[in-house]
């Protein structure tokens, strides 16, 4: 029997790590999973050595970090004394996956080390990747940038595609959505992402809600609503709802997106998968200022959104710390909706995402440099 340890750090990593243990069981039954993620992982086999839940926190607290340390040197001492699995397979979650592939290889952990989703170097604190180039085996990335970035560095790397292009649900029923939610479908929809944590609702949320009123003050006719990440509670999200009636919908995130006819964004995957359904929209992000101050001293790059690192050009509007402002929001998302050329031109660049990203099944992919990874070891034993 061979064993893998999965490691995710947050809901989404949790979604494309049980798309790889799916696949893995699908290819055989010959296999022991376990791992630290969510429910979804638990529902595709995986045995939780701990739950995810409290360590997608944002934050620098004492706390927050001892935490992180504890759970580190747990999960080591039980891969490297206990469990000792054939493959490590690390899915996103940067900070702490680097630290623990740190710590195995110095402690002589004799199994291999992948690395699914790997951090985004490319964006900020480039001199990570000689962290992976000393810890990590192979780097299994999502972006073709990512490729050529790696073998230039000399990491064996293997371009496994984005998992959105096979995960993302088809295009939802426009007018069976309007319907089930009661939109009018002769009267445009705006669709407000504000975010899946709790200090990005803190920063973005007033800011949001003050721009939509001055939308429907403005346009009469037009329709908001607010987009509810399932994580969050609902004390958590409606208290910032006491003074207006927009509408909240929770856990659809991709029939909103692919239903709406504009959109305001906070940072972030959904960007992608909104550019993926060619639904116009612009990014908004505040942050506090320091976080701000560290991301301009750290950064390798001067965009935020996805679509336009993708496509190396500003095709979104990016509305980042004193541009996120009402007037700005207002004014861009007024240009989306009502100036038709402009929406247009927005509308045909985002179809240059897709095509910029390989149409591979990325989990599908994963698991195939896993079972060769396997097959290579166990012929170096035989």
């Amino acid at each position: 029997m061979k064993k893998i340890f999965i490691i995710t750090g947050e809901y989404s990593g949790d979604t494309h790590a049980a798309a790889v243990a799916r696949h893995l069981r699908e290819c055989s039954a010959n296999i022991i999973l376990e791992g630290i993620g969510g429910e979804q992982m638990e529902a595709e086999g995986v045995k939780l050595f701990r739950n995810h839940s409290k360590m997608g926190v944002v934050g620098l607290s004492p706390q927050i970090i001892i935490d992180h340390i504890k759970l580190g040197r747990q999960t080591a001492d039980y891969i490297l004394n206990e469990y000792k699995p054939d493959i490590v397979l690390l899915v996103d979650y940067g900070g702490f996956n680097l630290n623990l592939a740190h710590y195995l290889k110095k402690h002589h952990y004799e199994g291999k080390i992948l690395y699914y989703i790997p951090p985004q170097i490319w964006a900020s604190r480039k001199y990570r990747i000689k962290t992976v180039k000393k810890y990590i085996d192979k780097v299994l990335c999502i972006f073709p940038f990512e490729d050529e970035m790696y073998k230039e560095y000399g990491i064996d790397v293997h371009y496994c595609g984005h998992p959105l292009i096979s995960q993302l649900p088809e295009k939802a029923n426009r007018e069976e959505f309007f319907e089930r939610h009661g939109f009018n479908p002769e009267k445009p929809l705006v669709a407000v992402f504000p975010g899946s944590r709790k200090f990005e609702l803190k920063y973005l949320m007033k800011l949001f809600i003050e721009s939509a009123k001055t939308l429907q003050r403005k346009h009469p006719d037009l329709q908001v609503c607010f987009s509810m990440a399932p994580n969050l509670s609902d004390s958590l999200y409606y208290k910032y709802f006491k003074n207006c009636d927009f509408k909240v919908i929770k856990g659809e995130n991709q029939a909103l997106l692919s239903s709406a006819d504009g959109l305001i964004l906070a940072s972030g995957t959904v960007a992608l998968e909104a550019a993926l359904y060619k639904t116009p929209f612009i990014i908004a992000y505040r942050a506090p200022w320091l976080f701000y101050l560290v991301y301009l001293v750290v950064r390798c790059i001067d965009k935020v959104s996805l679509p336009n690192i993708i496509c190396n050009k500003m095709i979104i509007p990016e509305l980042v710390q004193p541009k996120a402002t009402h007037d700005n929001i207002v004014f861009e998302e007024e240009r989306l909706l009502y100036d038709k050329k402009y929406r247009e031109q927005q509308i045909n660049e985002l179809e240059n995402v897709r095509e910029k990203l390989s149409e591979k099944c990325s989990s599908a992919e994963a698991v195939k440099v896993i079972w060769e990874t396997l097959a290579e070891e166990n012929s170096k034993t035989c």
